[in-house]
């Protein structure tokens, strides 16, 4: 269901993400008492913690902080980016945003609460607070740190003695499930995760005139910076420029100022290298001729002389350089507009599993329909024009932890449709003869992207999806505006329209068909004059094989036994005639909506199209109930044979007519007991 924050603001509960439950507080208490050191069993000082797909490569000795050096701080004199050196591990652009985060204290002291020290109670615990999917989860670590020869290897600071930024980047690794999880990512990504924030991305090459105001505005309001340098091949990663830059490598934006130099303005703008070293070596660097024809009251304001990875840059010099800029907001009030704004925020989520809703980006139109369909409701316009101002941020979960199972980012993006007032989940037809009327820039393997977009009030559908079909994944959209905007998921309803067959003509009025059935019924049944489940199946398999138009391996007699169950009136656990003659009027229809989806004659359905076969045979289902059916009865191919397609079928009538039958399928309670049970069922 959605969540509405006003503001633009978060949920401010704090969930323990410890698996025993307990808090930070409660486990130290319990250490304390105990008179322990905390071991922390969710995140063990092993291998396993540092590595996923290899071996360790060298010795690793894991350390607490009192075993490094005599006399260890958390803190030591305020919490600032020059405490941030990267060590052995590709994860520069988690740095790089935490050299941001040190700049905005209230946000710093949020993720990095000061409640924890190497001096008064200490129990070897401390803890971390990061945003994960709209909640703040609270991460807490022991202090045992990798180390070879008595030095950490990851992230360490300029004081040997000091450990705050070691600590949170294990506590990241946890929160990921391994040091390796961290290695390539994009600077916004933990930005986000540092403040719960909207991120905006800007190419420098193609950037808006303003650019300079855009980001000076953003560093004014509190949002942390980022910026990269593109690579063309991994063969340049990280590789050196001869003015002391690095490609593909993150860096910080950490100021900007304007200068008076040689009688006119100057634009300049300050970025920092994770490592600590390594700076730009051209004009504004820290020895160049420029600073010497400035005002020195100026020069000594802006100029930290030291080789601590920060330098000045001009900002032609900038943009000639860089090529993207990355902007975490914490509020997405807009960084061209003067006026702060009351943002609206819904949340909602949803998952793409294939050969259900998977379907695709639109160059995939024969399942892009079936990918989750979102309705947004945009009514009111802005108080200043009649524009609605909305951001839509679409996040793909959990990818960086379930890189050990060999997964990565999807490539993601989504579209904005004009919707029809009253239609629930939208087929094919509608994606054909209809375009976008907004959508993202590109598809793009990063874990959110989000766009900014100004759209007349009215009724939108929203579109997520991957790339390409058949990729799964769990997502999170977001959505601000300005006024408040309804949202809802569509293809939720779970109903089914099943009428009671007709009734039967007395046997003289009987058509020749009629007629004939009732000689192959006779022929079946014998004596008894009714049938059972073994002849029911013995009946369905001879007339199916001769249907070379479709493909069928064998009716089953559990199928046969919910046949009966659906068709025996009378509960005498056998179908009569007048059953069996309903029963084949409905395998007619059953039959005629499998070949009409058989949209390639191959003599299976694709399980994409059940969706539309079941609602034509008077039955709904919601997004997980039709994900949980299509994983249920499709192939590896995900495609649907018929024998598992009147198995399907059959079950979902029965199961709709049990509970019609005590008239509860239109109410709330249930809706869910019918899920809980199909969930069930499909399952035996």
């Amino acid at each position: 269901m959605p969540t509405s924050v006003s503001g633009g603001g978060q949920p401010k509960k704090v969930i323990s993400c410890q698996s025993n439950g307990k808090t930070f507080e409660e486990l130290r208490q319990e250490c304390l008492r105990k008179n322990v050191l905390f071991e922390d069993p969710d995140f063990p000082a092993r291998d396993s913690s540092l590595f996923y797909s290899e071996s360790v490569p060298i010795d690793f000795k894991w350390k607490r902080p009192g075993e490094i050096c005599p006399d260890p701080k958390f803190i030591l004199g305020g919490a600032s980016r020059t405490d941030i050196c990267q060590g052995q591990l590709g994860d520069c652009w988690l740095l790089a945003a935490i050299a941001s985060l040190t700049l905005h204290e209230e946000s710093l002291t949020r993720v990095v609460p000061h409640d924890q020290s190497f001096k008064d109670r200490y129990a070897g615990i401390f803890h971390f607070q990061f945003w994960q999917h709209n909640q703040w989860l609270d991460v807490v670590v022991d202090d045992r740190l990798p180390t070879v020869r008595n030095r950490l290897v990851f992230v360490h600071s300029a004081d040997n003695d000091e450990f705050w930024s070691a600590l949170l980047e294990k506590a990241y690794a946890k929160l990921h499930g391994s040091y390796e999880a961290l290695k390539g990512g994009s600077t916004l990504e933990a930005m986000e995760d540092f403040t719960g924030g909207v991120g905006e991305m800007y190419e420098t090459k193609s950037a808006p005139d303003n650019l300079f105001q855009i980001l000076k505005k953003a560093s004014d309001r509190g949002s942390m910076l980022g910026c990269s340098i593109d690579i063309t091949s991994s063969a340049e990663s990280e590789a050196r420029t001869t003015t002391g830059l690095v490609k593909g490598h993150a860096y910080s934006i950490t100021g900007l100022e304007e200068v008076n130099y040689r009688g006119k303005k100057i634009k300049l703008i300050r970025v920092r290298n994770p490592w600590g070293q390594v700076e730009w070596n051209g004009p504004w660097s820290d020895d160049s001729r420029e600073w010497s024809m400035i005002d020195s009251a100026e020069k000594n304001r802006i100029l930290r002389q030291s080789d601590d990875g920060e330098f000045w840059m001009e900002f032609e010099d900038f943009k000639s350089n860089y090529d993207k800029i990355e902007i975490c907001n914490l509020t997405p009030d807009s960084l061209t507009d003067s006026t702060a704004r009351k943002w609206e925020v819904s949340m909602l989520e949803g998952s793409w599993i294939r050969g259900s809703t998977a379907g695709g980006c639109r160059n995939f139109i024969d399942t892009f329909w079936t990918n989750p369909q979102f309705k947004l409701k945009l009514e009111d316009a802005d108080d200043d024009d009649d524009q609605c101002s909305v951001i839509v941020a679409l996040m793909q979960k959990n990818r960086r932890k379930l890189r050990c199972e060999g997964l990565d980012l999807e490539a993601i993006g989504f579209a904005i449709y004009q919707a029809p007032n009253d239609e629930d989940h939208l087929d094919k037809d509608f994606f054909r003869y209809n375009g976008s009327k907004a959508r993202s820039r590109t598809y793009i393997n990063m874990r959110e992207i989000s766009e900014r977009f100004e759209l007349p009030p009215g009724n939108y559908l929203l579109v997520p999806t991957t790339f390409q079909p058949h990729h799964e994944a769990d997502f999170m959209l977001r959505i601000f505006s300005e006024t408040k905007a309804d949202t809802q998921e569509m293809g939720n309803t779970i109903d089914a329209d099943l009428p009671d067959p007709p009734a039967p003509n007395p046997p003289e009025q009987e058509t020749n068909e009629e007629k004939g059935l009732r000689r192959l019924f006779e022929q079946i049944a014998g004596s008894d004059q009714a049938i059972s489940a073994r002849e029911l199946q013995q009946v369905l398999n001879g007339v199916l094989m001769r249907r070379k138009e479709i493909k069928f391996d064998g009716v089953s007699l559990n199928t046969c036994h919910s046949i009966i169950n659906l068709m025996d009136v009378d509960n005498s656990g056998m179908l009569d005639f007048q059953e069996f003659k309903v029963l084949w009027d409905k395998l007619k229809k059953w039959i005629m909506l499998f070949l009409s989806y058989d949209t390639d004659k191959s003599g299976c359905m694709s399980s994409y199209e059940l969706r539309l076969a079941l609602k034509a045979a008077g039955i709904q289902l919601n997004n997980k109930l039709l994900q949980l059916v299509c994983l249920r009865f499709a192939d590896s191919n995900y495609n649907i044979d018929f024998d598992d397609y009147l198995t399907c079928i059959v079950r979902l009538e029965n199961m709709f007519r049990v509970f019609q039958a005590v008239d509860q399928a239109k109410t709330g309670v249930a809706t869910m007991n019918f899920q809980q049970f199909l969930f069930w069922t499909m399952n035996v």
